[in-house]
């Protein structure tokens, strides 16, 4: 079972951790996974309704089975989080009354939950166990629709990929990996995990001894772009803040450096601090405070918690209130 991560300060900083149970409150999940946070949500108030998006029809069949005992207090939605605004406004006008709530709080985790990790047809991972098949190249969180990550490996150019690589990656030899991976495909097209990462270690790093796996950042690449994170991330920032009440928090979790550097640059644009050039003598950029910030700097998991969910170990919390 996927373990919510950073689970007692998303309360906190949600403010649903000690609630006051006379109050009924409204919070948007928008990244429901198996529905750990949703659940603790559901859990620690009678009062606390949730409606809970997610992009990953497995995952929305498996939560609301799970999720089921809290009847109507839970709603799932199959969409994708970036769609908040227009799904909260057809939601809006089929809510039984009890749901007709001002929006309390907004929760966005960014990661990629274990299900999917562990799911060897998913081709997330380039791990698997000797004697099975190996995964296919797919890496789409949501199956129904989009390229898949072996579309993007066969048909993108050696910049095209290399600039991917590098960009999402942030791995220094992309140009490398990207010449080794036309020279293969050439061959034969690329069509599981275990081929793209063994010519990962052919391209740079062939000595067999390694802390992470060299085709980590590679593989971390392939899934932004196919399922597109790092797109719209600043317009969904701001139209969550738009959504919720006076008060409201939103609370997002990222995994890798690309998110974090959105998020924590537009959480200060939403505050009203100024992103024009230092020298350019009135600002044009619109800043206007709408949000005060309430992490000042990311908030990591703690020690135990990385101990428990090793894979916590690169989750960073960052925080504001709408004003």
């Amino acid at each position: 079972m996927h373990l919510p991560v950073l689970l007692a300060e998303t309360l906190r900083y949600l403010k649903a951790d000690n609630p006051d149970i006379s109050v009924p409150r409204l919070f948007v999940d928008c990244t429901l996974g198996l529905g750990g946070h949703s659940e603790r949500l559901l859990e620690v108030s009678p009062q606390h309704h949730v409606i809970a998006f997610d992009r990953d029809a497995e995952a929305i069949a498996i939560a609301r089975e799970r999720l089921a005992r809290f009847g109507e207090r839970f709603v799932p939605v199959h969409t994708d989080y970036r769609q908040i605004k227009t799904v909260l406004a057809e939601l809006e006008a089929v809510r039984v009354e009890k749901h007709a709530l001002p929006v309390a709080g907004i929760l966005a985790d960014l990661g990629v939950s274990s299900f999917q990790l562990d799911a060897p047809e998913r081709g997330f991972s380039f791990r698997f166990n000797p004697g099975e098949q190996a995964p296919p190249l797919d890496m789409r969180m949501d199956r129904s629709r989009g390229e898949t990550a072996a579309h993007l490996l066969n048909t993108l150019s050696e910049r095209e990929l290399a600039d991917l690589i590098y960009q999402y990656g942030e791995e220094h030899a992309a140009r490398r990996i990207a010449r080794r991976i036309v020279t293969e495909r050439d061959k034969a097209p690329l069509v599981t995990t275990a081929q793209l990462a063994e010519l990962v270690v052919r391209a740079v790093h062939q000595k067999g001894h390694w802390r992470i796996h060299p085709a980590t950042r590679t593989f971390q690449a392939l899934r932004i772009a196919v399922n597109r994170e790092l797109e719209g991330l600043e317009q969904f920032v701001a139209d969550a803040i738009e959504m919720l009440a006076s008060d409201g928090r939103l609370v997002i979790l990222t995994f890798h450096s690309l998110e974090d550097r959105i998020i924590k640059q537009t959480f200060r644009f939403q505050a009203g601090m100024c992103r024009c050039p230092s020298n350019q003598p009135v600002c044009v950029c619109g800043a206007v405070p709408r949000v005060e910030i309430l992490t000042r700097k990311a908030v990591p998991p703690g020690e135990q918690e990385i101990a428990t969910n090793p894979r916590a170990r690169s989750a960073k919390l960052r925080a504001c209130r709408k004003l």
